[in-house]
């Protein structure tokens, strides 16, 4: 007993080997800044980006930004671009601090590549919104009552709102997959790591532990706008789902952007129904919707109808088919990580 105890002397007399973490492991992982962190300073510079824009639009900015019946293209375009604007930079001034480059946010140079990506995001826009009014029109839930516009006006109206969607697409997509997604992502596979998950499987999770809580509040945001529907929300929701597949394939928004502008362009002007319950003003058709809700989308526009769903996952099949993985995207990542 005397010798066990003077053992249990010299073992509690060992130094305590175990490694002391610095006040700098509350700030810096194995990638450098925390997610959590860096989350945190794009908030702090968008709200102070955005105070600033507010107190400046309050001088110098006209009382009434749209007038009359609908929304006029100038909104979305200095909203929207303001909203970008404020997003872009503070992403940049994160990046600058993290020592990242900001393409990895999905919006980098535009390589003829990335031009590609965006025209074919738009055939496929235009094409699989004017297949949905086709249902709708057979299916007799949806009716043109005549041509709004005439000769030239179609050009000029149908550039301005094209002009005006681009920077809508810019700025939802950016703020819902571009910063945000990537780094709630890099912070999600570390947690995924640190419970012992592999390097791919912690990829993954990330990836799409993100991109579900963005589809989400994707979704959720639409709540907001007059005449929004359940279903409405849903199909908001499911559509950010597949824009995130396009960027888990190609590393890169451009694609979604292009059909982003183009579906609701094709909605808000080319055909002039309600976009998430919003109607445009200088639109090409008059219309109204015939029937059940359910079936027609009613106020809230095609995007309340059930039969967007059968279409959304039409989109995705065409991102699958259409898209490869590429070199640097999530998906090259999660199937080659680094060693």
């Amino acid at each position: 007993m005397v010798k066990d105890r003077g053992m249990l002397m010299q073992i509690d007399n060992q130094p305590d080997t175990t490694p002391q973490r610095s006040i700098r492991w509350v700030f810096f992982g194995n990638e450098g800044l925390r997610a959590g962190w860096s989350i945190l300073l794009f908030l702090l510079f968008a709200g102070l980006l955005a105070t600033l824009l507010t107190a400046a639009f309050k001088h110098f900015a006209p009382p009434q930004i749209h007038k009359g019946q609908g929304l006029a293209p100038s909104y979305p375009l200095i909203i929207d671009g303001c909203m970008f604007g404020v997003a872009a930079i503070s992403a940049f001034l994160v990046s600058r601090i993290e020592k990242r480059n900001p393409a990895l946010y999905g919006i980098g140079p535009l390589s003829m590549h990335r031009v590609q990506q965006f025209a074919m995001g738009i055939v496929f826009g235009v094409t699989t919104l004017s297949l949905l009014m086709l249902a709708l029109k057979l299916s007799g839930t949806f009716v043109i009552d005549g041509v709004l516009l005439h000769g030239m006006e179609i050009v000029q109206w149908g550039a301005a709102w094209a002009c005006a969607f681009v920077v809508v697409a810019l700025a939802e997509e950016f703020l819902m997959r571009g910063f945000l997604q990537y780094t709630l992502a890099r912070g999600v596979a570390g947690i995924a790591k640190a419970m012992g998950h592999e390097g791919p499987v912690c990829q993954r999770i990330g990836f799409w532990v993100a991109a579900g809580f963005f589809s989400l509040l994707f979704g959720l945001m639409h709540g907001s706008n007059p005449g929004e529907s359940p279903i409405g929300l849903i199909s908001a929701g499911l559509i950010g789902l597949v824009f995130a597949y396009s960027l888990w394939r190609t590393g890169s928004l451009w694609w979604a952007i292009g059909f982003h502008a183009a579906w609701d362009w094709s909605e808000s002007f080319l055909w002039g129904v309600p976009d998430s319950g919003g109607i445009s003003q200088h639109r090409l058709l008059a219309t109204h919707p015939q029937g059940s809700p359910l079936m027609s989308g009613g106020l809230t526009g095609p995007e309340g109808s059930l039969m967007v769903l059968p279409v959304a996952l039409l989109v995705a099949a065409i991102i699958a088919l259409t898209l490869k993985h590429e070199p640097g995207s999530p998906a090259e990542a999660a199937s080659h990580p680094p060693l």
